[in-house]
């Protein structure tokens, strides 16, 4: 028999044992999958389990993924024999091994299940089945940790591969950038060619050999003359193009994450560092590397506060406060945007009033949009600072709008 015949009879046969809506059944097979040590047969009822998991309706997958999350933990007797060892002899190789007796099961039947052919698709779309429900369901947890675990070796930096997105690019990436787009909706052909295709306009991707032709992460660049305080002229139909040459800025004015499964994977730190080599490089013109950039939780945090329409003379200093002194609970700015700029190095430059006139921008934080500057010369200390300390890097302008903040007695967080 012919490799590849023998391969689609034992799918065939995972198929047609597991059964089109029985949760049960696929938890079965997971625990064969865990238990075979064939090379071929474990491949192919790998690639038979996520087809019947692709087959389950919504509230069939969630009881799998329950069942999975509580029931597919480390052997208890295997753990207890090494805990039992290493206590006795607290050696390295022992503790080792207690490492890997510790290691739920469920954590190796992804591994597991990554085997098959064209597996990391619906693994990340396992993921985000997972995620929609982790809200209401604090038990897949667990589950999670394991997808978060994998995830975080199998998409390192060492697999990830940075493309220049252009007018030449493949039609259906071009759409993909247009779905994915997060930050400022793209509406049509036209204005992703003018994202794209103008000589002052650039847009960069990671992608991974695992997911072919499916953007991870993206940035949009604009070359400009100085840094900018709005994101109209940026987005404008009619703008006049500005030659790279001439160009002292690189303004990153968004960047969309494009898998929900993939969500706590960090790409953007590396996606903008290694950007600004590639400008470097490519435009020697280049001086200034900052964002424009949302401030999605201004408006709600006010709320809190108790402040529903603050003056404009005091929304400048309001925002300043926000972004700088209010923190959650575990630590960090309350703005996630924030944390992601200031967590990669960079410092917060300016606020910029009136900047996006959209409803969007107007519902998340009436209108306010912040450069965080990069300063390549800077990046690794505020990085470090940040990460040891929770200090925000912060211009002198944006310290004065602090202290006006203070002394008008605002709310603090």
């Amino acid at each position: 028999m012919r490799f590849g015949d023998m391969l689609a009879r034992i799918a065939e046969t995972g198929r047609a044992l597991i059964g089109a809506e029985e949760p049960k059944a696929l938890i079965e097979q997971a625990r064969t999958i865990l238990g075979s040590e064939g090379e071929v047969s474990g491949t192919a009822r790998a690639r038979a389990f996520l087809d019947a998991y692709r087959a389950l309706g919504e509230k069939a997958r969630l009881d799998f993924l329950r069942e999975a999350s509580t029931g597919l933990g480390a052997e208890a007797a295997t753990l207890g024999a090494a805990v039992e060892k290493y206590l006795a002899s607290r050696s390295d190789t022992d503790a080792r091994a207690l490492h890997i007796a510790a290691e739920p099961r469920s954590q190796e039947l992804i591994r597991r299940l990554n085997r098959a052919p064209g597996a990391m698709p619906d693994l990340v779309a396992m993921r985000e089945d997972l995620l929609r429900h982790l809200r209401d369901e604090p038990a897949l947890a667990a589950l999670d940790e394991d997808f978060r675990h994998l995830f975080a070796s199998w998409f390192n930096r060492g697999f990830l591969e940075l493309r220049r997105i252009d007018w030449n690019t493949p039609a259906a990436i071009l759409e993909k950038i247009i779905e994915y787009e997060a930050v400022h909706e793209i509406h049509d052909w036209s204005d992703l060619r003018r994202r794209v295709a103008a000589p002052d306009r650039q847009l960069y991707a990671f992608f991974h050999p695992a997911l072919p032709g499916e953007p991870l992460i993206f940035v949009e660049v604009a070359l400009t003359a100085e840094i900018p305080t709005a994101i109209g002229p940026i987005l404008a139909a009619g703008r006049e193009t500005l030659e790279p040459s001439r160009a002292r800025t690189a303004v990153f004015y968004s960047i969309s994450n494009c898998q929900e499964g993939l969500r706590g994977v960090s790409f953007g730190n590396f996606l903008i560092k290694q950007v600004v080599e590639e400008l470097s490089a490519a435009f020697p013109s280049l001086e200034t590397f900052v964002t424009l950039s949302p401030v999605p939780g201004l408006r709600a945090w006010a709320g809190r506060q108790g402040i529903e329409a603050p003056a404009p003379d005091a929304l400048g200093p309001l925002a300043a406060r926000y972004l700088v002194e209010a923190k959650r609970p575990s630590g960090g700015p309350v703005d996630p945007v924030a944390r992601f700029h200031l967590g990669n190095g960079a410092r917060l430059e300016r606020i910029n009033l009136g900047a996006d006139t959209s409803g969007r921008g107007e519902a998340q934080g009436w209108g306010v949009m912040v450069n965080y500057l990069y300063d390549l010369r800077d990046i690794e200390k505020n990085h470090e600072a940040f990460a040891e300390s929770g200090e925000v890097a912060h211009s002198a302008a944006v310290r004065r709008l602090v202290k006006q903040a203070g002394q008008a007695g605002g709310a603090r967080a």
